[in-house]
């Protein structure tokens, strides 16, 4: 049987079949890159949020600067002390000692070692600059010094002042701003007179100046106002936390005796009633009578350094734990009192387990950060690092 004979039809169908594929990987390619985008740009945000990226950048910048520094220093070392004086390197430099930068003072000082012993308009080196301008890292430096440190320590600026003078003058206001309350405030006053103080010869203690005051008397002198300042915050902040403490006592001590044991079933939240109780009450009682020694301090200079602290920091330790003892004694107290009501149990818990943080919680975010930063700046490692290793 004769086939029958088919004419074979010109179509686009070639063209389709070898296009699509190509639609569809450019369409692919597309996708893929659109999603690349997104998630690169979802990653950056997401470290610009956390600060990560900011912290990035910090980085990038200081390394940038530190290679600028360090081509800066190869350059003003083959200077001469003419050459030096044109291009205000002494004017850079102590410019560098009052803004605290370390890393530019080390560099420079390695590259150009008579910088050391160079003096600004006011005749300070850079450590009495350091102190003058508050600069605590760059009076670390002295301590890596070791043999050098004898030609520092005696030296006067042009009104006759030594070392032992720029630490008993008032900090920068700028400086003072960085620390919170005049109390602490004259405790860094302190630190850092004490710091000198440990660094001068003696007999520098007794050194007048042209204004014919010594040190102490300077000091006395120019942080009048401080200490009536912190005289003045130390007594606000006993007599509110006192005012507390009482009213916890009162509470504390009646329930003591409103509360009789026969007739409860729940032994267990009986105990911790009577236990969180005396928790309170003690801790309660150990506050008012510390902030009491607050209030009748005499308030010399030298009761900042650590006496005063220390009675505040336990005064506000023994607050906390009375407020945090308190609301475990009321969660206590209404459990016995629904004891039996298994209705109102289930209900009155969650209110209890969801309201009782809140107040040691807002005393927490009020008062622990100041708690925090009396305690690191009274009993932390101190804000001068003694143990500086030879840099020089």
């Amino acid at each position: 049987m004769a086939g029958i004979p088919m004419q074979s039809i010109a179509t686009t169908d070639d063209n389709v079949r070898i296009n699509m594929p190509r639609q569809s990987l450019s369409e692919s390619k597309n996708i893929i890159l659109q999603v690349l985008s997104n998630l690169r740009g979802f990653a950056i945000n997401l470290l610009a949020f956390l600060g990560i990226k900011q912290i990035y950048d910090l980085k990038k910048i200081h390394i940038y600067s530190d290679k600028i520094l360090r081509c800066m220093c190869e350059f003003i070392s083959t200077l001469d002390y003419e050459e030096s004086l044109k291009a205000d390197i002494h004017g850079a430099f102590h410019k560098a000692v009052k803004n605290g930068m370390v890393e530019f003072i080390t560099e420079v000082i390695k590259a150009c070692p008579h910088l050391m012993i160079s003096v600004d308009a006011n005749g300070r080196h850079l450590f009495m600059s350091s102190i003058a301008n508050r600069q605590e890292k760059v009076l670390s430096l002295f301590y890596g010094l070791e043999a050098e440190r004898a030609r520092f320590v005696s030296i006067v600026d042009s009104s006759g002042n030594t070392m032992l003078h720029l630490a008993a003058k008032l900090s920068p206001p700028s400086q003072l701003a960085r620390i919170s309350g005049a109390a602490l405030q004259m405790q860094r006053e302190l630190q850092w007179y004490k710091e000198v103080e440990s660094i001068v010869d003696p007999t520098d203690k007794d050194h007048r100046n042209k204004n014919n005051q010594t040190a102490r008397e300077l000091f006395t002198s120019d942080h009048k106002d401080l200490l009536v300042k912190g005289e003045q915050w130390m007594k606000e902040a006993a007599t509110s936390c006192t005012i507390v403490g009482a009213l916890i006592i009162t509470i504390m001590f009646a329930v003591a005796f409103i509360v009789s044991y026969p007739g409860f079933k729940d032994e267990k939240s009986f105990t911790v009633l009577i236990v969180s109780d005396a928790i309170s009450l003690f801790s309660s009682s150990t506050s008012v009578l510390m902030f009491l020694g607050i209030l009748t301090s005499r308030y010399a200079e030298e009761d900042f350094l650590k006496s005063l602290p220390t009675k505040l920091i336990i005064g506000l330790s023994m607050l906390f734990f009375s407020i945090a003892a308190m609301m475990v004694t009321f969660c206590a107290a209404l459990i016995i009192m629904l004891d039996g009501r298994l209705k109102l149990i289930i209900p009155v818990n969650f209110s209890i387990a969801l309201l009782a943080p809140i107040p040691v919680t807002l005393f927490m975010l009020l008062q622990f950060p100041l708690l925090v930063e009396i305690f690191a700046s009274t009993y932390g490692p101190g804000i001068f690092n003694r143990k500086m290793k030879r840099w020089y």
